[in-house]
């Protein structure tokens, strides 16, 4: 029997994600589902997969350890930096895209380029490349190969290794061509810079120039020997990268695509099918965009639809896409609720609120969660459904409490996540029934999380609700609470499944009852519910964490005179921000990787909540903690890695600058070598031991 403590399993098998199926792909003819997975619990490198839905046979298509003749991955700075945009801390292959019959497979691996041939079952092949190699993607008929580098070049290659060259080379540092620049990948969810034309011939590629962004220097202060990383980094009221789009022929030619970049700079998602190249451009204030057609001869770009919001307009995953007949498929506020449009057409209603589109097909498949009209019982469900581009049949898949899916031809994988089973089932379906189960190597966790769902509060806030394993309210009274939210913009953690409450389950087994709240500004109700937090981060995030508490009260057994609140990034500065304005509420807090100070933080996160600081620099001014350092009276555990350039480490020394001033006493924990997603096990496994240590001693 292992005597494994939780901390230690949680971080060792990365949030027990080590071992599990991941990054599915499914053939257009449904012939093959491909995806990644490592050999096991306890090995990180995954492996390239294919499975026959025919059969429910798994292969293995390419092994990192066999490729590398069993030696260690080395990662380019660039390569680090996109899996740190990514929150990627896995090994080996951790990316690959297909052809567009799905037969051929690029990878990149240790810098290295990688071909795999999955229909004929052949062994990959490493095909000579300038690299380290970035982002590779074969051209739709599987000929040829094209991928970035860390010189920022654009480059192609036919899939046989021969006649590997250059498309577009940068004129000079700072240049990138192929690839996303910082705020596209950490805000934008736009991780790549360039796209094959659906015929193969010819490549549109972003050229980004980093020339006009600030530069900050991220030091080791363990090692003062090593030279600080460089990096651009656009923060609020600064400029951000200069953003370009060329069509590039195979030949040589090039054609530039026009738009108007300085009123329009963000790039936010290119779809290219059928005939049409699709823009969906952003102003940098991100309450208008538009959605532009490519002249592919000329490259001049018409208007086909333009988008306004008075408070801001999101970006969603899939949206646009196009059905078979040429109709925008988007994502859309109307009249207070997140839908489904195709073309004209309304295809979702109040009951749902549309969260991606997943899929664009005979039929449209997209997630959704409950909508303002949903009278769902419980908070934290994610459904998967499907519905024809003429608006009818709509159907929900499968039942679970979180549900997402991936589909080929009639074949489709459905990931299934609930509080019933560990990590999230991978079955693949044919014509509806399943015909194989994806098997995960992934760790059975030794603890079991027990989340009770409810709304609290007048609001209905979203909450999950721990209580200790065995804990029995007669012998054990009233508990001290703990707050475990993260409680800001595009972090729900109140979700129907097991494995993301497991900390907060762990927590309470410590001899605590721990509330995770979703309070306004998280997502997944209602756009109302999203923007009510414009212009002030502090005031209703931190609202709905005391309303969450006191309403729960009434009906959990908790203690109002003993309460702590803990949360990293967003989740961090609410921790901080709780003790300084709510000391009333809140009686210790565990700040990790807060953002203290919104000055610091990037352009288009920081502008779409709280505007332009060069408009608005009293709405920074109140959302930020610096000034309220002499507010504090409870006890403070602040938490930063030293290597994070997402939230820089200033951030938490400022505050404890202005703490110190201040007189006011409180703990700060520098984490040597550790970056925004702490992924090093030992640190990992420390941290949470030392911080239920100092809630203990606190409460």
């Amino acid at each position: 029997m292992s005597t494994e403590t939780f901390p230690r399993q949680y971080a060792r098998t990365q949030r027990f994600t080590v071992g599990a199926p991941r990054s599915f792909a499914v053939a257009p003819d449904g012939s093959r589902v491909v995806f990644l997975r490592s050999r096991g619990g306890a090995e990180r490198a995954n492996l390239l997969w294919t499975l026959d839905p025919a059969t429910g046979a798994e292969r293995v298509a390419a092994d990192p350890v066999e490729l590398l003749g069993g030696g260690e991955e080395s990662l380019s700075a660039a390569e680090k930096a996109r899996r740190e945009r990514s929150r990627e801390g896995s090994a080996g292959i951790v990316g690959y895209a297909l052809d567009g019959s799905g037969s051929l497979a690029a990878f990149a691996l240790s810098g290295r380029l990688f071909a795999v041939d999955l229909a004929g079952g052949g062994a990959p092949r490493e095909l000579p490349a300038e690299g380290p190699v970035l982002d590779p993607r074969p051209s739709p008929d599987g000929s040829l190969v094209a991928y970035a580098n860390t010189a920022g070049e654009l480059r192609v290659t036919a899939a046989d290794g021969s006649g590997d060259r250059a498309l577009a080379t940068p004129e000079r540092d700072g240049v990138t061509w192929g690839q996303a620049e910082f705020i596209a990948q950490e805000e934008m969810d736009r991780d790549r810079g360039f796209w094959w034309s659906p015929s193969g011939d010819r490549l549109l590629a972003a050229r980004a120039d980093e020339a006009p962004v600030a530069r900050w220097w991220i030091a080791d202060p363990a090692n003062p020997d090593v030279v600080p990383a460089e990096v651009a980094y656009p923060r609020a009221g600064t400029a951000n990268a200069e953003v370009g789009l060329w069509l590039l022929d195979l030949d040589g030619g090039r054609t530039k695509v026009g738009w108007d970049g300085a009123e329009e700079p963000y790039l936010a998602r290119v779809h290219w099918s059928g005939s049409a190249l699709t823009l969906l451009v952003q102003a940098r204030h991100q309450r208008t965009q538009r959605y532009l057609t490519v002249d592919q001869a000329t490259g001049a770009t018409t208007t086909e639809l333009a988008e306004r919001d008075e408070v801001w307009l999101d970006l969603f995953a899939g949206s646009p896409s196009r059905t078979a007949d040429g109709r925008l498929v988007r994502i859309a506020d109307q009249d207070g609720v997140r839908v489904l449009v195709a073309g004209d057409l309304t295809l979702s209603d109040a009951r749902l609120h549309v969260r991606s589109v997943l899929s664009v097909a005979e039929t449209i498949l997209f997630t959704a969660s409950g909508g303002p009209a949903d009278d769902s019982a419980e908070p934290g469900w994610i459904g998967t459904f499907e519905v024809a581009p003429d608006g009818t049949g709509l159907t929900r898949l499968g039942t679970a409490g979180v549900v997402s899916a991936v589909r080929g031809g009639d074949v489709t994988v459905l990931l299934s996540a609930d509080t019933s089973w560990n990590g999230a089932r991978a079955e693949v379906l044919r014509g509806g029934a399943t015909v194989a189960t994806v098997a995960s190597y992934a760790e059975t966790p030794v603890i079991t999380a027990r989340p009770e769902f409810v709304f609290a509060g007048e609001r209905r806030i979203p909450c999950a609700v721990f209580l200790p394993t065995g804990y029995d309210r007669e012998r054990d009274g009233l508990l001290p609470v703990l707050m475990d939210p993260y409680g800001g913009p595009h972090g729900q953690r109140v979700a129907q499944s097991q494995n993301p409450h497991l900390t907060s389950q762990w927590f309470a087994d410590q001899g605590f009852a721990v509330v995770v709240a979703d309070g306004r500004g998280t997502p997944g109700r209602s756009p109302e519910w999203e923007k009510a937090i414009a212009f002030d981060f502090a005031g209703a995030t931190l609202e709905d964490q005391v309303d969450a508490v006191r309403a729960l009260a009434g009906t959990y057994p908790l203690d109002l005179g003993r309460v702590g609140i803990r949360g990293w990034s967003y989740g961090g500065y609410l921790a901080a921000l709780a003790v300084l304005r709510r000391p009333d509420v809140f009686h210790a807090a565990v700040s990790g990787a807060p953002v203290t100070d919104w000055r610091l933080y990037d352009t288009h996160y920081t502008e779409r909540y709280l505007g332009h600081l060069d408009e608005r620099p009293e709405v920074y001014e109140a959302n930020t903690l610096t000034g309220d350092a002499a507010k504090l009276e409870r006890p403070l555990l602040l938490v930063h890695g030293l290597a994070d350039d997402n939230v820089v480490a200033a951030h938490t020394l400022r505050l404890s600058s202005a703490l110190l001033a201040a007189g006011r006493p409180h703990v700060v924990l520098p984490l040597s070598g550790v970056t925004h997603m702490t992924p090093q096990e030992e640190v990992a496994e420390n941290l949470m031991l030392f911080q239920v240590d100092f809630l203990k001693k606190s409460l």
